[in-house]
């Protein structure tokens, strides 16, 4: 039975491109750069001229230099009145455009009519040398110039010209051949770049209590509440319920902050004296860079603040100098969470703020981002559609940007990256993008970098030092329905340092220590999660080049939690699913009873005496039957990564109203203020019930996935254990086995701990099917 065109259209395909990884190493490149195609290039970088001879009527020369390769031309930036000039400016061309056989370097005298030939520099392609990393950098040389005639010109150039790869250090800072179009004010757009996100905090503000509050109406009682804010967080707590002077509230409140802390966290005693009406009491700034740093449970010290008053005079604040006033406070910046600015079902980091409480690495991830192929036209351009598309991608703190390739709609990257990876069961996300700043640079208004698709990748169903070559396709969806935008070939490879440390990790919790101590409510979470996104956007868009907040957020998926009918019934689907084994046990079951097979209905007849009489082969019979099932389905085990399917996530099939009610605002545009209310309320309250059905279909998934070989090293250590189990509970009484288990359930609380148990965190990282969800 074949596959309905569209249903391969949207299919992952596994591809051969020509890289070093498993084939015979041709050089030393290969060793080091070997999850892409070798892309050679002529790299010429100019360094300095001197003695450059005068061309105008005074006598001076206003130098720059062009670099010609055939059609191709590269300019440095001129100098005002400079005869020893430095510009220190590499061009590179790639091999693969290069037509002409000699590359000239002129100097050129900047005029205002026509620019003077100053001299000039030829070379023959086949007579540059060629360099290969870990080669050191080729030194540059003097060369004297030649007018046109070739004749010897007064003055000097200093060059280096060599050919290279894109593994050439000089590579990422070089004028491109391929972006000859961009302007010289747009060029720092097109460049590779890394960014490391901001490290994030949680600041707990435990409220206490205030102390000689003087409220301007002294004859009523007093409802004072306290108003935080850091940066453009705000909260407040309830307003206390001891309406005296001197209030208490003994609540927390949570915020996310960033480092370099920028901000001071912000203090506000408010009394309610009426309906929309609050009188300020006082006020207190707290630096965070005073704060302590709390990196366990144990609770730091209270500390007494001042409440400042202020007073309107003439329209100036000033400050009253009596400081009668003042509020208690517990005030920690907690280093034992994992600040989340990722969900949860496919984060890429999980270790906790403070570097002092995280573990030594167990693998490395390599990444190579080769190629796109037949992406969509995303804007129009002298009359015809094209893509400048580049590639990010996000894992931990570390987020990648590859160059730009302009005006193209099969683009070829071929760059690779590197991660630490500190746990395994962990998601790469590797989105791609239209560059909508290059004509113009960053004064194109409203203009913003086009989606073309995301691709995520769990490394935990990956097998270790095995190079993964997949075209994976770009799915958008959109309210017209979901398209395919394209397909981007990607080659990864997870190398494991320490299979032990590796196996180890799934008996860890998943979380740091302090989540199951002092856990965050979903609400606090969800919150949280969104000021983290907003920080994180708003740091990485003041680098340079930015990284525009359009695409962290969604490379970070700030509106997976919004109420989706689709996503609904996909989880609705997943959850019949993963019911289905038991639906159908109980069919087979009740057909035993019913004696549909009369041989089948002794048999099992038998087998029920047996283990009645002798108790002890139950279990045994049990983890022996999982482990032959485990050690039958290896055949079949999943052999490609997993990737968005449509028809898991209901996006193929999906009626327009649900897309259309998808793809609303919130709060909606509705007319209707009564419409518009319920709507969202609607839509608020079937957001938390999707979430939770998700997370149901992800528990009985991960239940499915003990057996399936999804992720290789989890079952192996399931299959593994069930036959130990097998064999240790062969040889142990069964009484005795059901007295320990007893016992156990039944231990003192004295006994037990509040981190959750071995089996809990082996199962919390088996993989889902929440990665392919659209």
């Amino acid at each position: 039975m074949h596959k309905p065109a569209e249903a391969l259209d949207f299919a992952l395909r596994e591809t051969s491109p020509n890289i070093g990884a498993g084939a015979v190493m041709r050089d030393k490149l290969s060793c080091t750069y070997d999850l892409v195609e070798q892309m050679q290039y002529l790299y010429v970088r100019v360094v300095k001229a001197k003695d450059l001879p005068g061309k105008d009527v005074t006598g001076g020369v206003d130098p720059y230099v062009e670099v010609k390769l055939g059609n191709y031309k590269g300019l440095t930036k001129h100098f005002e009145k400079k005869s020893n000039p430095q510009w220190n400016q590499v061009f590179a061309f790639s091999k693969e455009r290069i037509q002409a056989s000699v590359l000239e370097v002129v100097i050129k005298d900047k005029d205002v009519v026509v620019d003077d030939f100053v001299g000039r520099v030829m070379f023959d392609i086949n007579e540059i040398p060629k360099r290969v990393p870990p080669d050191s950098p080729l030194a540059p040389q003097w060369y004297r110039l030649e007018d046109r005639r070739g004749d010897k010109a007064k003055g000097e150039l200093m060059l280096a010209v060599w050919m290279g790869t894109q593994a050439d250090e000089a590579f990422p800072d070089a004028w491109h051949s391929d972006a000859a179009t961009v302007g010289p004010e747009a060029v720092a757009n097109i460049r590779s770049k890394v960014y490391l996100s901001p490290k994030l905090w949680y600041v707990r503000v435990n409220v206490i209590e205030a102390q000689d509050l003087v409220p301007s109406d002294k004859t009523r009682y007093p409802e004072v509440f306290v108003k935080a804010n850091l940066g453009i967080q705000f909260l407040r707590t309830r307003v206390s319920q001891s309406k005296t002077i001197n209030p208490m509230w003994n609540e927390d409140l949570m915020f996310v902050a960033a480092e370099p802390f920028e901000e001071p966290l912000v203090l506000t005693a408010e009394d309610r004296v009426g309906p929309n009406k609050d009188e300020i009491l006082g006020r207190c700034l707290i630096p965070l860079h005073n704060v302590q740093r709390r990196l366990d449970h144990k609770p730091v010290n209270t500390k007494w603040f001042n409440l400042e008053k202020h007073v309107v005079v003439e329209g100036e604040q000033k400050k009253e100098t009596k400081f009668s006033s003042r509020i208690h406070l517990r005030v920690c910046l907690e280093g034992g969470y994992h600040v989340l600015d990722e969900s949860t079902h496919y984060s890429s980091d999980l270790r906790p703020t403070a570097k002092q409480l995280g573990k030594a690495s167990i693998g490395i991830l390599e990444v190579g981002i080769i190629s796109a192929q037949g992406l969509m036209p995303m804007k129009t351009r002298d009359g015809r559609g094209t893509t400048d598309a580049y590639c990010v991608a996000k894992y931990g703190q570390k987020w990648i940007r590859t160059r730009t390739i302009v005006d193209s709609l099969a683009p070829r990257w071929n760059e690779q990256y590197i991660w630490e990876v500190f746990d395994p069961c962990t998601v790469i996300t590797v989105g791609v993008f239209d560059n909508g700043h290059l004509h113009g640079g960053d004064k194109s208004g409203g203009s913003k970098d086009s989606r073309i698709g995301k691709v995520r990748i769990r490394l935990s169903t990956l097998e270790a030092d095995r190079v993964y070559t997949y075209s994976y396709p770009l799915l958008v969806l959109y309210n017209s329905g979901v398209k395919k935008m394209g397909e981007v070939q990607l080659a990864v490879r997870f190398t494991s340092l320490s299979l032990i440390n590796m196996l180890c990790m799934y008996s860890q919790p998943l979380l740091p220590k302090m989540h199951y101590i002092h856990p965050l409510s979903v609400i606090q979470q969800d919150s949280l999660r969104h000021q983290a996104i907003q920080i994180v956007s708003m740091r990485l868009s003041r680098a340079e080049p930015p990284l525009r907040r359009e695409v962290v957020e969604y490379m970070l998926d700030v509106d997976s939690h919004m109420w989706s009918m689709r996503r609904s019934k996909a989880n609705f689907f997943r959850i019949t699913k993963v019911l289905g084994g038991l639906i159908a046990f109980g069919r087979w079951f009740d057909q035993i009873c019913n004696w549909k097979n009369p041989l089948t209905s002794i048999l099992i007849h038998i087998l029920f005496i047996i283990l009645v009489l002798y108790p002890e082969l139950i279990l045994p019979t049990i983890f022996l039957y999982l482990f032959m099932v485990g050690i039958w389905n290896f055949r079949w085990r999943p052999r490609h990564p997993p990737h968005m399917d449509t028809r898991l996530s209901h996006a193929d099939a999906a009626h327009p109203d649900e897309l259309d009610e998808e793809f609303d605002t919130f709060p909606t545009s509705r007319s209707s203020d009564m419409v518009r209310m319920r709507y969202d309320r609607l839509r608020s309250i079937a957001g938390k019930v999707q979430t939770v059905v998700g997370d149901l279909a992800t528990q009985g998934e991960r239940f499915h996935n003990l057996l399936s070989w999804r992720d290789t090293r989890a079952t192996t250590l399931f299959v593994t254990f069930c036959f130990i189990a097998a064999i240790v509970l062969y040889v142990t009484p069964f009484q005795v086995v059901f007295l320990l288990i007893g016992f156990y359930v039944l231990r003192h609380p004295r006994f037990r701990q509040k981190h959750p148990s071995v089996p809990f965190n082996y199962f919390k990282r088996l993989p889902a099917r929440v990665d392919s969800i659209l």
